[in-house]
């Protein structure tokens, strides 16, 4: 499995694919600062300054879901937002839900400040 996922695009899953072990979830997630395991899920809060500012960064999520037709769970508030990917085909984590991280990741300038 390769790490550099915001390179890559969304898979189709048969649901026989079998999620992701842990042991791999723990190295992708280094390739996704700031999300982490959480429930069965990969989650990520953000932080912004105001609600336009999340809801602009919310409509951008939802660009990237529709274009990886990949959808996250999001808990929206006036300047947060919680986003959680899983594989529902797969019962579990798969590699879409990173490259869909990387991507949000991107969206939020890839970096720690937004935690």
């Amino acid at each position: 499995m390769g790490m550099d996922f915001i390179s890559r695009k969304c898979q189709p899953l048969p649901k026989d694919t079998p999620p992701m072990p842990p042991s791999a979830i723990e190295a992708a997630l280094r390739a996704v600062p700031g999300w982490e395991l959480k429930d069965g899920l990969i989650t990520r809060e953000f932080a912004f300054k105001d609600h336009y500012e999340t809801i602009a960064f919310v409509n951008a999520v939802a660009w990237v879901s529709h274009t990886e037709n990949h959808h996250p769970d999001m808990a929206v508030g006036y300047n947060r937002c919680r986003i959680s990917y899983s594989t529902h085909s797969v019962g579990g984590i798969s590699e879409n839900d990173f490259i869909c991280a990387a991507k949000v990741n991107a969206l939020a300038g890839m970096d720690d400040k937004l935690k």
